[in-house]
């Protein structure tokens, strides 16, 4: 793994521009023999990966289940492992929230549980954006504090909110309150040492009185909080590599990754059409674009595999548009795998693709788990991506005399 003051020493500015293309949790498991990969008609993918070299990335290391975070961050450069980055931050940097340094941020669903406390569904049947921004203006008008602690609550998207703790003697060592699984009760928030006492009482407080409220707004009837969290100290993309980065991103959680690291977030609609739209309008005035695709994560969540086969398809129509524009390096790869048997992200390696005119040419046919896996790249750490494309760039200097 190249160190970040290598990075430092060796990146050059040049006019070369990477497009970074993540189709959210892509990879798959059989299902009737197929993967979504191997089910879905993608001639433009095909086509692509024959000029291409390929691989399979590993987001952390072999066996470990990545969360969307640390996924992200490991393929934009970072060291997962040294950046394990809260949730709550993002999602809160996602909505353009403006974290100070004594908050406390949390990743919220709203959620379902059953007359017994146990959680039936972790994310409230998905419930449309303008009912979470119903409830959150409900639970936001009726709990303004606790204890001397501001309590501040945001809507996202769907099922997703966000809550700030802002207040004196915050930690963010303590437990979260989603077990992450159904047919369990949600958990209570403990201390994970001393300093962090006052704000488990905090936090479980919150989850008490907001699920009180709640009672009646079946199904988001309860709330779970994770990746409570404070603003970290990472350096930019533009300190690492001298990129001038962009992100185009759907979903607040990609947007706070990509402001993190200190991309700049470009404006889109909601559809993946108009994703690549917003590509073309801003080409011209940035030399790295992370592109991010989530419905084939959220598909493969809901065990979905027709949903998740119909996304990759309408990506793939849309590939011509990023040739068209002609980068110089465009990679197009998952984050982590999100197969639809297990309905959840897992370890299984993510297909990689990278097309640049001083690529070498493998033996790939076609843009599946299994034909990237006969790649020259091999499986590799997903860290190494970055390195990669600003190799076949010519945006790295030699090392060494």
């Amino acid at each position: 793994m190249v160190s970040e003051e290598i990075y430092k020493e060796l990146s050059i500015k040049n006019e070369k521009k990477i497009v970074l293309l993540v189709i959210d949790g892509v990879g798959d498991l059989p299902v009737d023999g197929k993967t979504a990969l191997e089910d879905a008609v993608t001639p433009s993918l095909d086509k692509l990966c024959q000029n291409s070299i390929t691989g399979l990335t590993y987001p952390v290391s072999m066996g470990i289940t990545p969360g969307s975070g640390p996924a992200h961050l490991s393929i934009f450069g970072y060291d997962p492992l040294k950046y394990n980055i809260g949730r709550g931050v993002l999602e809160a940097l996602g909505i353009d929230f403006k974290l100070g340094k004594k908050d406390i941020a949390a990743r919220s669903n709203f959620a379902t549980i059953d007359e017994n406390g146990v959680i039936t569904d972790r994310r409230a049947s998905r419930i449309p954006t303008e009912k979470n921004q119903e409830i959150c203006e409900f639970l936001s008008s009726r709990i303004k504090s606790i204890e001397d602690v501001e309590v501040i609550i945001r809507s996202g998207k769907e099922h997703r909110f966000v809550v700030v703790f802002r207040g004196d003697d915050l930690s963010d060592g303590v437990k979260d309150t989603d077990p992450q699984q159904v047919g369990l009760k949600p958990r209570v928030s403990a201390s994970l040492d001393s300093r962090g006492e006052k704000t488990a009482r905090i936090v479980n407080t919150f989850v008490e009185t907001a699920s009180s409220l709640l009672k009646d707004y079946t199904p988001a009837n309860f709330v779970l909080l994770r990746g409570i969290s404070k603003y970290p100290d990472i350096p930019s993309m533009e300190e690492l590599f001298k990129l001038t980065p962009a992100a185009i991103a759907t979903y607040p959680m990609y947007k706070g990754l990509a402001r993190l690291v200190g991309m700049e977030i470009l404006e889109t609609g909601s559809s993946i059409t108009s994703e690549f739209d917003s590509l073309k309008k801003n080409w011209h005035a940035f030399d790295f674009f992370y592109i991010h695709i989530k419905k084939t994560d959220s598909y493969g969540e809901d065990g979905n595999f027709e949903k998740k086969v119909s996304v990759i398809e309408e990506v793939d129509k849309n590939i011509p548009q990023i040739l068209d524009l002609e980068p110089d390096c465009f990679v197009v790869t998952g984050d982590h795998s999100t197969p639809c048997k297990m309905k959840a992200h897992s370890w299984h390696p993510n297909p990689f693709l990278l097309n640049s005119p001083f690529g070498r040419k493998d033996s790939a046919v076609s843009f599946t788990e299994l034909e990237c896996a006969k790649g020259i790249l091999g499986k590799f750490a997903a860290i190494n991506a970055m390195t990669l494309m600003l190799a076949h760039t010519l945006k790295l200097k030699k090392y060494g005399a």
